[in-house]
Order: C-alpha cells, then sequence, then structure tokens
C-alpha cells in the first residue's frame, strides 16, 4: 500500500485490486480495480483512498467535506461511514478496469448522476443491493 501512495506521491498512475463489496454496484471487490492518481482538490463525489480512523485504508466516496474534516461513504454501504481528514485521501480514483480489461472513467456524466441518484436512494439501498447480489452472483 505504502510503495503504491509513494508512486501516486510521484505523479504516477497506479491500478489498484479492489476488494470487498462496500463500492456495488460501481466497483466490484475482487474483480475490478481502480487506477489512482494524485488526489488534487478532493470534492464531494470523488472516489479516494483515504486513511481512516487512523487504522485502515478504503477505497470510499466523499460525501461531505467540512473544513478539513472529510465524510467518506463506501457505495454498498447501508449506513456506515468513516472520517479522516483532507490530508489522509492518499489518492483519487480517476478509472475502473473490470474484469476484461475495459477501463472506465469514474467522472462521466451518467456515473456522476448515477452516483447521486444511489445516494439518494440510501433508504432502500439494503434491498436494491440485496436483489443486485442475487441478480450478479
Amino acid at each position: 500500500m505504502e510503495s503504491a501512495i509513494a508512486l501516486v506521491n510521484d505523479g504516477l498512475s497506479v491500478t489498484f485490486p479492489v476488494k470487498g463489496r462496500s463500492m456495488l454496484p460501481f466497483i466490484i471487490g475482487g474483480s475490478e480495480s481502480v487506477i489512482l492518481v494524485q488526489p488534487g482538490q478532493s470534492a464531494v463525489g470523488d472516489v479516494v483512498l483515504a486513511w481512516v480512523e487512523g487504522c485502515r485504508y478504503v477505497v470510499h466516496r466523499i460525501i461531505r467535506i467540512d473544513g478539513d474534516r472529510v465524510t467518506l461513504m463506501g457505495d454498498g454501504n447501508v449506513c456506515g461511514v468513516e472520517h479522516c481528514t483532507l490530508s489522509d485521501v492518499k489518492a483519487r480514483a480517476d478509472y475502473v478496469v473490470d474484469a476484461r480489461g475495459g477501463k472506465h472513467y469514474l467522472y462521466s456524466r451518467w456515473r456522476i448522476r448515477a452516483a447521486r441518484l444511489w445516494f439518494r436512494l440510501r433508504p432502500i439501498r439494503r434491498y436494491l443491493l440485496f436483489i443486485y447480489r442475487i441478480l450478479c452472483n
């Protein structure tokens, strides 16, 4: 992990495998990777690699920035959030690479709209994710 962050800090992009289900349905852990770049000016909606709560790294979406305090939430999470500072945001994910090698920009117009809609669907997200997992497994 530290070597990937060092490469990003040197201005290189790094393809990083994603594990877990916390970014469903936009990033599929275990079969997709993200391409990490320097974070620049972080904004709400960015998918970032961050050191959260002083104990672990996550690839999650920024849902709020209050001064230096950042709140993150995985797209596949129903209610849990993590917190860090802006300096704990180590990289920004710009692309998702699927299992066939296809590269998809995370900030295309339709993906931004879909992510905003998905965030608003938090009250029923649990049920949508249940259906998604049945259909896609």
